[in-house]
């Protein structure tokens, strides 16, 4: 934040001494604007613009109905995740030939069909446990005010109160690319592999199945007969080392590989 308040002074100094007499100083000051609003993001505000964009994609996607056993196979498989920061999760499986997953602020959990075909039942729970890990850790508001202060599509999109405006096709599509494209540090990852890891230990669940996930998610990069591989864990180059520290975690508290 003190940051923010030192870029605001100098853009205040800056236009008023007419120094940069080549940008407007209407246009500094609503850059200045769009900072503190992209600073002040709450939570709320963006699981409420998150369920705008999931519910087009619900719209657009084949969504498997609960007769499907891919929906039957997740239900089973989750039947004990109830919520992530007392957000109750909602989980639906899309029919798509992607090894991809992703859990949203509002607790909207999609699963496409091509990573319930590559991975066992453990190693699924392994990737949404990370997943939800990015959630819960608030990473997702992160990534959305790093956005908000780099996409034009995005800029003064949070509320100045209660009120939430509804996304045009183009937010939507901004939106969209910061969910389904975020390109999370280091330290994010890291923070959420272990609260994947301690996640599934408190659920019961042996946590081998993330080492095993990030394992499969590896080889399957490599493989041309596996389908589109999202950028789940596989892209990120210290996926080898992150499966070093898992596994260095569930040696030391004694769980025994599967």
């Amino acid at each position: 934040m003190k940051k923010f308040f030192s870029l605001i002074a100098a853009v205040l100094v800056l236009s008023s001494c007419g120094v940069m007499s080549n940008l407007s100083s209407d246009r500094l000051l609503q850059g200045g604007v769009y900072a503190l609003q992209a600073l002040t993001l709450s939570d709320s505000q963006v699981e409420a613009y998150v369920s705008q964009y999931i519910a087009q994609m619900d719209a657009q996607s084949k969504v498997l109905p609960e007769s499907s056993p891919y929906t039957q196979r997740l239900r089973r498989l989750t039947q004990n995740l109830d919520g992530v920061n007392e957000r109750p999760l909602n989980f639906k499986v899309y029919q798509k030939n992607e090894v991809n997953a992703f859990a949203c602020a509002d607790g909207s959990v999609r699963v496409y069909t091509g990573i319930m075909d590559a991975m066992t039942d453990d190693e699924l729970l392994g990737v949404l446990g990370h997943e939800m890990g990015h959630v819960a850790l608030h990473h997702t508001r992160k990534q959305m005010q790093k956005s908000m202060l780099t996409s034009a599509a995005l800029q003064g999109l949070a509320s100045t109160g209660d009120k939430i405006a509804a996304l045009t096709d183009s937010q939507l599509g901004a939106l969209g690319e910061v969910i389904m494209n975020a390109k999370f540090s280091r330290d994010m990852e890291t923070e959420a592999d272990d609260y994947g890891y301690n996640y599934l230990c408190q659920a019961g669940k042996n946590p081998w199945s993330m080492v095993k996930s990030f394992e499969k998610l590896q080889k399957l990069s490599g493989s041309s007969q596996s389908g589109p591989v999202s950028n789940l864990f596989s892209s990120h180059p210290d996926t080898g080392k992150r499966i070093e520290h898992l596994t260095q975690r569930c040696l030391q508290d004694g769980y025994k590989r599967p």
